[in-house]
Order: structure tokens, then C-alpha cells, then sequence
């Protein structure tokens, strides 16, 4: 499965830096200095082409990106748009207990302890707050649900479901 861990969003300076939107909680791995990318146009045209990370600084909440071979503003603003990609297989395995990859969790079904269906996960979002749950309800909007242990009862892979124990008026907050 191929996972988004970032986006052009436009050519930085002369010198073919670019601004990259960061689609991954692990900015720093995934944007090191020797690291290769593989970077597709977001329309699905044109080849997939490979880039290395010669150096990488943050600005104002996005990354400021340097790539072999990109070493001026024509090449770097012909990189807009381009979603940077990795393959899920790649990724190293989680040791840590009841931790898991954003895809693990996106496309499991939601439901309360007492088995109600709540919906589907269809966004982690990741705050300063900590992180949540974007649950599509069926047919009825979206919920967010803070990913905490206190709610959070299990998570079964396997299974397919995320088990919630959502305080009172949670649900009807979406």
C-alpha cells in the first residue's frame, strides 16, 4: 500500500528548496538527510521519479526541503503539486504495544463496548492536544474521538474494529 508522507506545495528561494505539507508522523526519518523519495504528480500523470534529501529545515510548521539534483527555482517549481511517497512495507514493524501506523487504524469500524456501531475510522489527526480519531458516523456526519486509553478500550486488527468507551455526549457532539 502506498502511504503520503508529503506534498510540494510550491519552490522555496533560487536555489531549488521546495515547501513540504508533512502527511507523516515521523517528519524526521522520513525526511533525513540520504533519505531517497519517491515522488508522483497528485493528477497521476508523468513518471514517478526518485529524489534524495541533500538537506532539510523546518518553516513555519512545513519543511523546507533541498534534493539532489533539483539546484535551482525552474526545477524546484516544476516539483509542485507532487506527493511524496512510501510503499507500507517498507515501514519497520511497531514493537511497542497499542501502537500502530496511521493506515493500520484508517478503514477499521468503530463501535461502543455495549457493541452500538459508531461508524469508521477515516482520518488520524495528529494535534498538539494528542491525537484523534476522524470516525465517518453512517449517514450521519463525523465524530472526533480522542485516541486515549480512557476511550480507546482495544484495537483489533485482526478483527477490524476499534472499541470505544466514549464519555457521555461524545457521540453527539459530531
Amino acid at each position: 500500500m502506498e502511504l503520503l508522507v508529503g506534498r510540494v506545495a510550491k519552490a522555496h528561494g533560487i536555489s531549488g528548496e521546495v515547501v513540504v505539507e508533512v502527511h507523516t508522523d515521523d517528519p524526521a526519518a522520513r525526511f533525513a538527510p540520504g533519505v531517497t523519495l519517491r515522488a508522483r504528480q497528485s493528477r497521476g500523470d508523468g513518471p514517478e521519479r526518485s529524489y534524495v534529501v541533500a538537506d532539510v529545515r523546518e518553516h513555519g510548521g512545513r519543511l523546507l526541503v533541498r534534493l539532489t539534483g533539483v539546484d535551482d527555482r525552474d526545477a524546484a517549481e516544476a516539483l509542485r503539486g507532487s506527493l511524496f511517497v512510501v510503499d507500507s512495507d517498507d515501514l519497520p514493524p511497531i514493537d511497542e504495544p497499542d501502537t500502530y501506523y496511521d493506515h493500520q487504524l484508517e478503514g477499521l469500524r468503530v463501535r461502543t463496548a455495549t457493541g452500538q456501531d459508531v461508524g469508521v475510522v477515516a482520518e488520524v489527526l495528529h494535534t498538539a492536544a494528542g491525537e484523534l480519531l476522524a470516525v465517518r458516523r453512517d449517514g450521519d456526519g463525523e465524530v472526533l474521538v480522542p485516541f486515549v486509553g480512557a476511550i480507546v478500550t482495544s484495537v483489533s486488527l485482526n478483527d477490524g474494529v476499534v472499541e470505544i468507551d466514549p464519555p457521555e455526549g461524545l457521540l453527539e457532539l459530531g
